[in-house]
């Protein structure tokens, strides 16, 4: 099943992501986009909208708390996104050609958050 993830901007200035329910006019399953600055930047994670006091993917959002809606946002958050809501690992196409890069038995599983995106 496709899910119409999106990207929008909140009337109080959030950055949030979710799936859009269209009958409904709500984005559901509702993640924060939180930036934190690092040496080599900025880094992007994303959060339960409600977190810390909600620890999971189950807030909504009324569409009429929506100022804008990015038409254009990056393939991998999208993909980082459906990994958070579903504790399950994606590929994409370009993931393939990383294969080359895997060291040791483990295959450098495990390094990270799963949540901030490089």
């Amino acid at each position: 099943m496709a899910y119409d993830i999106r990207l929008v901007k909140l009337i109080n200035g959030d950055t949030a992501l979710g799936k859009w329910d269209e009958e409904g006019d709500k984005l559901t399953e509702a993640a924060v986009l939180q930036t934190v600055p690092s040496q080599g930047g900025v880094q992007m994670m994303l959060l339960p909208f409600g977190y810390p006091f909600d620890t999971d993917f189950s807030g909504e959002i009324k569409g009429e708390h929506v100022l804008y809606r990015f038409k254009k946002f990056p393939e991998e958050l999208k993909t980082k996104y459906l990994e958070a809501t579903s504790n399950l690992t994606l590929s994409t196409p370009g993931d393939m050609r990383l294969l080359k890069n895997l060291a040791g038995k483990a295959g450098g599983a495990g390094k990270g958050n799963p949540l901030l995106i490089k």
